[in-house]
């Protein structure tokens, strides 16, 4: 072998092993393009949320309101962030929470307990939950309240079930705001303590919308569910109304503002003894009742930040770092409620979701958001 041909030998081995490196580096590039979104939310909590708090810039305690809905979000969409690399994926993850804060701000003053809106409660029959525990928040906050429970002779689960759903069919009629409270066992498709399924509710509150000519028009309802699998019963009642309003062929121009005592797949839990209170609701009595100054009203803001960071607390011990920072450490899971507030999404907040995941501009969306 000569020198001349020893040299382009040569040159060919380092071409070749720089090809190699150019197949290695596209190989590690592609997979780098396809991570994808975790299925778990403590994974999530692990690797996507320090990227996203750092570009947010946002305190740790509004980061932890906001984290459980951005996941949940994400995961309806997670084929939106398949073929992302991290750094993308963060991206679209910040822009969801933006896109979060940006209704909570906006709904946020939206009334839930206040003078000239009417309550309408529904008590489980079997425990010790006094009626008081609605009618004397209506009396402090300058309105009434109409309170359903099987506790009189001659009253039956179905009697009840049937009255309760005939108030609530009329404030959806009326257009008065209205609030709805429900303290008692529920499951994901049901009020459990009066077996009244997520339909049947559903059809009453279409019923008496049926008279809107404009279409069906719940925004001026909110309903309070503090019960097990109330998130799970939230969004199955706002999907039942959305598959009534096809089937009736009525446009649905709002849904209600629901809130969720606990989130999704997740128990609530209660005090037993001379009463029975559940958790949830005993924190806004606390907060809205027993301490003073008692606010003007209690609002959507009042129960996504105030109450959510009462409740925080169950299941997990606080400690404080050296800056001074309140931080909480796990305890106990299965005390942990986190419970949810869901607002109503109009024809201009589905536009602006649907351009952030880069979905075409009829694209199927529930009416309905997770904020916290």
């Amino acid at each position: 072998m000569n020198v001349r041909t020893m040299i382009p030998l040569a040159l060919a081995g380092r071409a070749a092993a720089a090809c190699l490196l150019i197949l290695v580096a596209q190989t590690e590039s592609a997979t780098a393009e396809e991570i994808p979104l975790p299925s778990s939310f403590d994974a999530f909590s692990r690797e996507c949320s320090p990227h996203v708090t750092a570009r947010l810039k946002t305190s740790p305690k509004h980061y932890r309101q906001l984290e459980p809905s951005l996941y949940h979000l994400a995961r309806e969409h997670a084929d939106r962030f398949a073929s992302r690399s991290r750094d993308a994926q963060t991206d679209l993850l910040t822009t969801l929470a933006r896109f979060i804060d940006e209704r909570r701000d906006a709904t946020g003053d939206v009334p839930v307990i206040a003078a000239d809106r009417p309550l309408i409660g529904l008590l489980d029959p079997d425990r010790g939950l006094d009626p008081r525990e609605i009618t004397a928040l209506a009396t402090a906050y300058g309105t009434t309240a109409t309170v359903f429970k099987k506790d009189e002779p001659g009253e039956t689960i179905a009697s009840v079930a049937a009255d309760f759903l005939t108030a609530v069919s009329d404030a959806a009629a009326s257009r008065n705001p209205t609030t709805v409270v429900v303290l008692g066992h529920g499951l994901p498709t049901q009020i459990q303590s009066y077996s009244i399924p997520v339909e049947r509710l559903a059809a009453a509150l279409l019923d008496g919308a049926a008279g809107h000519p404009a279409g069906v028009d719940l925004g001026h309802l909110v309903l309070v569910c503090d019960d097990c699998y109330s998130a799970d019963f939230s969004l199955n009642l706002a999907a039942a109304i959305e598959q009534g309003c096809r089937e009736r062929r009525r446009t649905l121009v709002s849904l209600p503002h629901l809130i969720a005592g606990t989130n999704r797949d997740r128990v609530g839990h209660a005090d037993f003894g001379e009463k029975f209170v559940p958790h949830f609701w005993r924190d806004v009595i606390e907060l809205f009742y027993v301490r003073r100054p008692r606010p003007a009203r209690i609002t959507l803001r009042d129960f996504f930040e105030k109450v959510d960071n009462m409740m925080y607390g169950y299941g997990r011990a606080t400690a404080v770092d050296r800056d001074g920072t309140v931080t909480y450490r796990l305890v106990d899971p299965e005390l942990c409620q986190d419970p949810v507030v869901f607002v109503p999404l109009d024809d201009t907040d589905l536009a602006k979701l649907r351009e952030i995941l880069g979905l075409p501009a009829d694209a199927p969306l529930p009416r309905i958001l997770d904020i916290g």
